[in-house]
C-alpha cells in the first residue's frame, strides 16, 4: 500500500490474537503497522509482533525488490511493535537503529543487546536526512511507554505517530474508527491525558496532514475530526450529552431498577440513556461509555460488606484513569445492611471535579413505591 511515493505500508493483520495486551478482547484482530521511507536512504518506520516476522520481512523485500534498508527507527518499544528488531539486524548488517536513549536501554532489557556498535540515539528536535526527505524527532513520554517518540517527514507533511491515533482491529476488517479508537485510547493511554495534551502542543505547530500510527489505518482525510476526538478524551472532556448507566444485578432487582431509571431519563428528554451489565458486557466497552458521557450512574449489591467485584473492577478502572470532570448518581440494593453508595462514592472522591447526585436511591431487596419516587428524583436531577 503506497503512502505517498515515496512511502509505502509494510505492516501486517493478526487475526490469531484473541486479546490485545493479555486483557482486551479483540474480535476483529489487530493491526501492527511498519512503513518504509525510500530515498537516497532507506529507512524503515519500526518492526511488529515476533509471531509475523517472516511475513514482516517479506513484505520489506517485496518491497525494496533487493536494496537494502540504512535504517531501523524504533519508536515504541513494546514487543507488538520491537518483537522483530533483533532478526531485521541480523538480516541487515549494515543497518542502524535510530530511537530514544531510554530504548537502548529496554533492548538490553529485552534482547540482551543494546546495539552499541550499530545506534544513533535521538531526541526532542534531532533530525536525519534520508535525501529529499528529513526526518524530525520529538519525544512522546508516556504516551504511553516513557521512550516513545514520534517522527514527522517533511517532504510528504507525514507524522508517523506511533501508539497515538491506534485503534483496535485489523486493517482489512472495516468498522467506525471512533469506537475502537475511543475502547483503544481509555484502555491503553487514558490515564496519560497530560502528556497526550502535551504531545498535540508539539505537533500543532507541523504542517500534518497524514497520520500514521501503528495500529490502525492510515488516516489522510478530517484530521480535524481525529484531533479533534483526541483533544476532548485527553483532556476528559465530555464527547457526547447523555447519561451511562453500569450495573450489576444479583437476582434482577437491581435490573429492574435500572431499566426503570433507563425509561424515565428517555420521557423527561435525555438525548442518549446507555445502559451496561458490568457482569456480562466488555468491561474495556463500559470504561469508554463511561468516559464518553458526562454523566454517569452506578447501580449495584452489597455483597460481602463491600460490592459486588464487576462494580468494584470498573470503579478501579476509572479511578487508576484519572477520571473526572463527570456527574455522578447512585443506586444501592442490600437485603439487611446496604453499604454501596457510601463504598462507591468514598472510592471516587479522589476524582477532580465530580459532582455527586443529592438523590441516592436505596433499594431493600425489591423496588417499592418509595424507590418509584427516588427513581423519579434521580432522573430529574440528571436532566
Amino acid at each position: 500500500m503506497k503512502i505517498s511515493n515515496d512511502i509505502l505500508y509494510v505492516g501486517v493483520n493478526d487475526h490469531e490474537i484473541d486479546l490485545f495486551e493479555g486483557q482486551y478482547v479483540v474480535p476483529n484482530g489487530m493491526a501492527y503497522n511498519s512503513y518504509l521511507i525510500v530515498d537516497e536512504k532507506v529507512a524503515v518506520m519500526d518492526s511488529v509482533d515476533a509471531g509475523f516476522t517472516a511475513e514482516w520481512l517479506d513484505n520489506i523485500d517485496k518491497a525494496l525488490d533487493g536494496k537494502a534498508p540504512d535504517y531501523l527507527i524504533v519508536q515504541h518499544m513494546e514487543p507488538d511493535h520491537s518483537g522483530s528488531v533483533v532478526a531485521f539486524m541480523d538480516k541487515y548488517p549494515n543497518a542502524t537503529i535510530v530511537s530514544n536513549s531510554k530504548s537502548f536501554v529496554m533492548m538490553k532489557q529485552f534482547f540482551g543487546t543494546e546495539f552499541s556498535e550499530r545506534r544513533m540515539a535521538v531526541g526532542e528536535g534531532d533530525t536525519l536526512t534520508l535525501g529529499a526527505h528529513t526526518l524530525t524527532f520529538v519525544t512522546a513520554p508516556m504516551v504511553h511507554w516513557p521512550e516513545v517518540i514520534v517522527t514527522y517527514d517533511n517532504k510528504d507533511k507525514v507524522l508517523f505517530s506511533a501508539d497515538a491515533f491506534g485503534k483496535f482491529g485489523a486493517l482489512d476488517v472495516e468498522e467506525d474508527w471512533a469506537c475502537e479508537a475511543r475502547r483503544y485510547y481509555f484502555g491503553i493511554v487514558g490515564k496519560y491525558g497530560v502528556q497526550v495534551q502535551g504531545l498535540l502542543k508539539k505537533t500543532s505547530a507541523l504542517d500534518v496532514q497524514t497520520i500514521c500510527p501503528l495500529h490502525g489505518p492510515v488516516l489522510t482525510e478530517n484530521l480535524e475530526y481525529h484531533l479533534n476526538l483526541y483533544n476532548i478524551w485527553s483532556s476528559f472532556g465530555v464527547e457526547a450529552e447523555g447519561v451511562f448507566i453500569a450495573y450489576t444485578s444479583v437476582y434482577g432487582n437491581t435490573k429492574k431498577a435500572v431499566e426503570l431509571l433507563a425509561n424515565k431519563l428517555k420521557e423527561l428528554g435525555c438525548p442518549k440513556v446507555s445502559t451496561c451489565d458490568l457482569a456480562r458486557e466488555d468491561m474495556a466497552e463500559a470504561v469508554e461509555d463511561a468516559f464518553k458521557y458526562g454523566k454517569l450512574i452506578l447501580a449495584t449489591t452489597t455483597y460481602n460488606g463491600d460490592i459486588f467485584p464487576f462494580m468494584r473492577t470498573f470503579i478501579d478502572a476509572l479511578t487508576e484513569r484519572g477520571y473526572q470532570n463527570r456527574q455522578i448518581g447512585f443506586m444501592e440494593n442490600g437485603t439487611w445492611a446496604p453499604m454501596a453508595t457510601k463504598i462507591m462514592k468514598g472510592m471516587l472522591e479522589g476524582g477532580k471535579n465530580l459532582t455527586f447526585a443529592e438523590t441516592n436511591v436505596k433499594i431493600r431487596s425489591a423496588v417499592n413505591e418509595a424507590n418509584l419516587t427516588e427513581i423519579e428524583a434521580l432522573a430529574k436531577e440528571f436532566i
